[in-house]
């Protein structure tokens, strides 16, 4: 293509600047079906559980959200959580990165059954967990003996906060990896890193945002999490009783305000814990642009 010659001290038109064309709709209307969209899905059913809960006053707040049996809950939830996210940071960095970096046969059966937590419903899956790893089960006939008891204790809600979460992990760095760029790994070697070297260097600081946003999906649906639970926990008071069995429980016995109390306190702790996690993204992401600058 060439371009038109002026003539001498003629001046050129001036450039303008072309509309984009925009494939869905103008700007506000988005905005406002967004907005719409996020109260009615989010904002007005948790407008609706704090509206219960100041129905309250405060010594009575305080009494529902500070007895023992939901101290020791809390303690217990957010605890396994806490476990079962970092078991699923480490596992499923390995499980995405053999899904990567090999070929194997059956490597498809593999990378779909990742996904098989989240077609599963929770009760089978508790249920299923209970069958091998209770007293008689097919595997905890074995540990048990041994004194090892995996069923009914905090072991069992761990093991499946760790099986629902597993996918969050694998799904969220497995794409990071496949678009890394091998050749640093390579321009690493031949520079002389070793290989704990390479990773630690090069690979970890472009997929440690991914690792943080995977940790904060998979300890969000572990803090949630019900069906799986109950099977295995044994639900013993003070022991192996959750957050949401304690919920529940209220709602059962027609306290409505005190089950909306007990629901708004982990409601905040989440909420918080995931700023600060995603916090912690933002700031790994300005020091991996530094870094790469």
């Amino acid at each position: 293509m060439t371009s038109a010659v002026l003539p001498h001290g003629a001046v050129p038109p001036p450039v303008t600047r072309r509309t984009p064309v925009r494939v869905l709709p103008g700007f506000n209307l988005t905005l406002g079906f967004t907005v719409f969209y996020l109260c009615l899905i989010v904002l007005i059913p948790l407008s609706a559980l704090l509206f219960k809960t100041f129905t309250l006053t405060w010594p009575q707040f305080w009494e529902a959200v500070t007895g023992p049996r939901v101290l020791a809950s809390y303690r217990l939830t957010f605890g396994a959580s806490f476990i079962a996210a970092m078991v699923n940071v480490v596992f499923g960095l390995l499980v995405a990165w053999v899904l990567v970096r090999y070929n194997f046969p059956g490597k498809k059966i593999v990378d779909a059954l990742v996904d098989l937590p989240f077609a599963l419903p929770t009760a089978v899956a508790g249920i299923s967990l209970t069958a091998l790893l209770a007293g008689n089960g097919w595997i905890g006939q074995f540990l048990e003996p041994h004194g090892i008891q995996l069923a009914f204790n905090p072991n069992g809600i761990v093991i499946a906060l760790i099986f629902i979460g597993l996918p969050f992990v694998v799904r969220t760095v497995q794409p990071v990896l496949e678009d890394a760029e091998k050749e640093l790994e390579e321009a690493a070697t031949c520079l002389g890193a070793t290989r704990w070297q390479t990773f630690n260097r090069v690979i970890f600081p472009s997929i440690a945002p991914a690792l943080l946003t995977g940790f904060a999906m998979a300890f969000a649906r572990a803090v949630g999490e019900y069906g799986s639970v109950i099977f295995i926990a044994g639900n013993m008071p003070m022991i192996s009783e959750i957050t949401p069995l304690i919920i529940i429980s209220k709602l059962e016995q027609y306290d409505y305000a005190g089950a909306t109390a007990v629901a708004t306190v982990m409601l905040v702790i989440s909420f918080v814990l995931l700023l600060v996690i995603n916090g912690l993204q933002g700031w790994q992401r300005k020091r991996s642009g530094g870094n790469n600058q």
